[in-house]
């Protein structure tokens, strides 16, 4: 049963090319835009939350000389700062990677593609949570404290502020730990964007949602010919990182077989191509991150100590949410500015009995949880003035703050709770994740697990 996740916009001013990417991605999406031209992009943002947009690169400008896929990413970011662009491109060079790293997509993809590969990059890409990725404004006086995209006030976030200037600095390895949704990306790209490979690519690379046949081919990119598909020469995500920061999110769901494959990479600082045998140099700064307990695991021998040893030259724990409650204000009135200004509302406020309740609950899916909360409400609600109501609408499965149920069993009660969410948005998973406040692999995975996508 394919589970369809998201919505995707394609731009490019081939329609073969869009008819291709329609034929391959439309039965794995929920809904699938195109546009041929760039000047349609602004009207479709208006009417449409997208996922994902691929991007053509070689848009021509008058002239016909200059790429404008650079000036369409740019007029993309200035209306939404939270878009997630792939870029294609019929050009496979390290060079124009980089580039289009650097210029804020976050990723890319040859002509030809490889199908498989193409769908992965768009699942990992929708997965890909955007919690908080709009700059805060810089304290003042007695205003919520902010480290790059981080918005706190309680004294543990103090802490990892701390940490993070420290290490920043460096270029030690660094381990982030935290349960789903604490805002593990956001820490690790407050690292970079605070050291002295901030000019230089973040590349990130979901590794709880790779396929153990395209880790490989995703990390060490290939050769042309190295198998039937593959018609150029690319690079991986490890090689495209080279100068910056590479960050290996759920590094805790490795296989023992590529634990040992990362790290030789590590130990010798190179990589080597599929169907290559020369070793190409790299020089990347590493920064993990799981939310999965990794001493059990060595204890278990479910992880490699040596490797353990070198990514871990700095750890860094983001608490639960529900440890930080003074924080919830504070990110509150940070998404209801954000998704004012992105939906084009009123500037929304919350009354204080809402924020009460909020500050009482106890938040499993963290701060991607009260985002949801709150972008939902900010859509729905045509109240300037925002109720407890508005933001746990009466229907949600997780609005009380206790479950009836016959059973104290926590498989019941779980089981229970998706169940209700699934019904209640038709089986729509995008929509049922964002109520229960966890990603939807998240939900797939507890999905599967209960026997409920059968």
């Amino acid at each position: 049963m394919i589970v369809k996740q998201g919505s995707i916009l394609a731009v490019d001013d081939n329609e073969d090319i869009l008819f291709a990417l329609k034929l391959l991605l439309k039965p794995q999406v929920e809904s699938f835009h195109t546009a041929t031209t760039p000047c349609q992009v602004p009207k479709l943002m208006k009417t449409h939350r997208f996922d994902v947009i691929l991007l053509d690169m070689s848009f021509r400008d008058k002239s016909g000389e200059d790429p404008e896929g650079f000036k369409v990413l740019k007029h993309i970011f200035s209306f939404d700062p939270q878009a997630k662009v792939i870029f294609i491109t019929g050009h496979g060079d390290v060079e124009k990677s980089v580039q289009a790293i650097k210029a804020g997509a976050i990723d890319f993809v040859t002509k030809p593609w490889q199908n498989e590969r193409l769908i992965e990059k768009v699942k990992q890409a929708i997965q890909l949570p955007t919690n908080g990725i709009t700059r805060p404004v810089p304290a003042k006086n007695h205003s919520p404290k902010t480290t790059c995209r981080l918005v706190y006030r309680s004294a543990c976030m103090r802490k990892v502020a701390e940490d993070i200037r420290k290490v920043a600095g460096t270029d030690a390895n660094v381990l982030i730990l935290g349960e789903n949704g604490t805002g593990k990306q956001l820490v690790a790209e407050a690292i970079h964007d605070h050291s002295k490979r901030c000019d230089q690519p973040f590349v990130s690379v979901d590794l709880g949602s790779l396929s153990e046949s395209l880790f490989e081919n995703e990390l060490f990119g290939h050769a042309k010919g190295a198998y039937t598909d593959a018609k150029t020469d690319q690079p991986g995500r490890i090689e495209t990182a080279s100068g910056g920061t590479l960050f290996l999110d759920e590094i805790g769901n490795l296989s023992p077989h590529f634990q040992t494959k990362l790290l030789t990479v590590l130990e010798r600082r190179e990589v080597t191509r599929l169907g290559e045998s020369i070793s190409r140099p790299v020089d990347i700064r590493l920064i993990s991150a799981t939310n999965r307990p990794i001493t059990e695991m060595i204890q278990n021998g479910q992880f490699r100590e040596d490797l353990l040893y070198r990514i871990n030259t700095v750890e860094i724990t983001i608490p639960p949410l529900r440890e930080r409650t003074e924080d919830i204000p504070v990110l509150l009135d940070f998404f209801l500015r954000q998704y004012s200004k992105l939906y084009q509302k009123i500037r929304r406020r919350a009354d204080k009995p809402a924020v009460k309740y909020l500050t009482r609950y106890s938040w499993p899916g963290n701060v991607r949880e009260l985002q949801h909360v709150v972008e939902r409400a900010v859509i729905l609600s045509d109240n300037e003035i925002l109720s407890r109501d508005d933001l746990y609408p009466e229907n949600n499965p997780l609005q009380q703050e206790t479950i009836s149920t016959d059973s104290h069993n926590l498989d019941t009660i779980e089981r229970k709770v998706i169940n209700q969410a699934m019904q209640k948005h038709s089986g729509n998973i995008t929509q049922a994740a964002i109520d229960l406040g966890i990603t939807r692999t998240a939900l797939y995975r507890r999905m599967k697990k209960f026997g409920l996508n059968d």
